[in-house]
């Protein structure tokens, strides 16, 4: 374990019978999303700003084949520059915390949207704190090298599996931020074959003129027979609507200020082993922070993949031809 301080002064076994997917940039949020960035608050924020815990966990899929280091690479991690969200004068502290072995995706609420232990799970190999720090202020930080072999092996997934914690420790602002996974320290480049992936999606919504429409991709197992979506603090900004194979734009219940909201939608059998299409349409003329996660029928967390497992899914329209004689 090394932990290392820096304070400014100013799916699823239905996932194997996938076809492979093409690598594309294995940033997080992916240029597909159309996410602006990702956000983490302070422990001192107002949770009506947009994030319910302070905290947001993403894991990193490493294929099994991959014997070269890898690295994880966070953008602007510290807390204070032109694009964080300052509520006055640059306060807060946030800690990046990297975790592999076993536990780190196995262990007890590891993928839990809103876990009670605040002690994440599996061994610590890394923790980096940032202050104000123009060092990092529009900059990247890299998390190794790292053996594959030291995430966690996930049958399921065939590969390892590394976590990083982003946990907002002191202060009021919001932390904006970005990951890349590649095999580089110095540029991003994607780990082929590789990928990224959220139970708890705490991200920021771009600000608008018109309109804009931003991408979340939930995976579906073979398992699930209905999913519910909940979100919190859309400000009543945004709407909902979901596509895939079998649905053409299904609405979902979307929060207001301050307030978590939930609505269930029935799962059909071909969209098992595929990918959601969540579009959220936002007209605020002002950037919007919130949190999304989603459930099955078990209550159990559905992962949010960076890159859609199976592609962006399209809706195929059942045609019924009827013949005259």
């Amino acid at each position: 374990m090394l932990q290392h301080r820096i304070l400014g002064t100013s799916a699823l076994l239905s996932l194997l019978a996938l076809p492979a997917v093409p690598a594309r940039a294995q940033a997080v949020p992916n240029p597909g999303e159309r996410v602006e960035s990702l956000v983490t608050f302070g422990a001192q924020s107002d949770k009506q700003w947009g994030d319910d815990d302070f905290s947001q966990t993403f894991f990193f899929l490493v294929p099994e084949n991959q014997r070269t280091p890898v690295y994880i690479r966070v953008w602007d991690p510290d807390c204070g520059g032109k694009n964080d969200d300052l509520k006055g004068p640059a306060n807060t502290t946030t800690s990046f915390s990297l975790y592999g072995g076993p536990g780190t995706f196995s262990g007890p609420q590891a993928r839990d949207p809103r876990p009670t232990n605040p002690t994440p799970t599996g061994r610590l190999l890394k923790s980096v704190t940032f202050g104000q720090d123009a060092k990092y202020d529009g900059k990247w930080y890299t998390f190794g090298p790292l053996n594959p072999l030291e995430g966690e092996q996930v049958d399921e997934f065939k590969g390892h599996v590394f976590k990083l914690v982003a946990r907002g420790l002191s202060g009021n602002d919001g932390n904006l931020y970005r990951y890349f996974f590649s095999t580089s320290p110095t540029e991003n480049v994607s780990v082929e074959g590789g990928n990224a992936f959220t139970y708890e999606y705490c991200f920021r919504l771009p600000a608008t003129a018109s309109k804009t429409t931003v991408h979340l991709y939930p995976f579906v197992n073979d398992k699930v027979v209905s999913i519910k979506q909940s979100n919190f603090d859309v400000d009543n900004a945004a709407t909902l609507n979901v596509f895939s194979i079998a649905k053409n734009g299904q609405p979902g219940a979307m929060s207001g200020d301050g307030e978590w909201v939930s609505s269930t939608l029935p799962i059909a059998e071909k969209e098992h082993g595929l990918s959601l299409d969540f579009r959220l349409t936002s007209t605020k003329p002002a950037p919007n922070d919130m949190v999304m996660y989603v459930t099955d029928q078990y209550d159990t967390a559905l992962p949010f993949f960076a890159i859609p497992l199976g592609g962006p899914p399209r809706y195929q329209y059942d045609i019924k031809v009827k013949v005259h004689r």
